[in-house]
């Protein structure tokens, strides 16, 4: 079974989304026969690598025209629902950027095999760390961490390479009319999108997976069409 999820490293419901789908995942007797394929999606394409001088409750108050009181309560529902899984959100000192580069980084530690501890990597550096993760001297000790080779990472950043696999992810989530995320496709047939409960993720992959063994079967078995009459019927179909 293959799992491609659009997100993006500041998108808060991102995270809660990818927590709860491990939480599923880990309850699902098949897991260890389900891939997941991270695609990259901008929630804000045009926010500066420099995050301005204020907070990501200001930032978020101005960009959305909202009341600042209104924006920190929303923040701290979020916040709750992250710990109920186990996650840490420091709102207050969080540093909202451009995430472009980042995205960049994460393409290639997927082929190095490395791409779902990039991913958690960068995620946890955003959201608990409080980190700047456009910054590339903070990127390239995210990579190595996680056991990326720093030199390549370094020249990796200083060009524009994997820019392209980035726009095709964004280019093909345009197409499919994807305007938020999390978007979860699951074996390019079925789609949810959202920080969907766990419940929800266990009732998808047990669908899916049971209709993967139906294919499986309907391949394997010849199929027999038994006629009564002037109706015919395809069984195994």
């Amino acid at each position: 079974m293959k799992i491609e999820i659009w997100s993006d490293f500041v998108c808060p419901y991102c995270y809660i989304g990818k927590r709860r789908l491990e939480l599923a995942l880990y309850e699902f007797e098949y897991r260890d026969r389900v891939k997941i394929e991270f695609k990259s999606f901008e929630l804000d394409p045009d926010s500066q690598a420099k995050p301005p001088n204020q907070s990501i409750h200001e930032y978020l108050a101005l960009k959305k025209g909202m009341p600042l009181e209104d924006v920190k309560r929303m923040h701290e529902l979020v916040g709750k629902q992250a710990a109920a899984i186990g996650l840490i959100y420091n709102f207050d000192t969080m540093q909202h950027t451009n995430t472009f580069d980042a995205h960049r980084l994460a393409k290639y530690a997927e082929k190095k095999n490395l791409g779902a501890k990039m991913t958690e990597k960068l995620l946890h550096a955003y959201f608990t760390d409080s980190e700047l993760i456009s910054d590339h001297h903070i990127l390239k000790r995210l990579a190595i961490e996680v056991g990326l080779d720093g030199a390549e990472v370094e020249e990796l950043l200083a060009t524009n390479r994997y820019a392209n696999r980035v726009r095709e992810d964004q280019e093909l989530a345009s197409e499919m009319g994807v305007g938020s995320v999390p978007f979860f496709v699951f074996n390019e047939k079925y789609a949810i999108s959202g920080a969907q409960p766990k419940e929800i993720f266990k009732q998808i992959l047990q669908k899916v997976w049971e209709e993967d063994q139906e294919q499986f079967e309907l391949q394997s078995n010849p199929k027999t069409s038994y006629c009564t009459g002037e109706e015919c019927d395809l069984k195994n179909k």
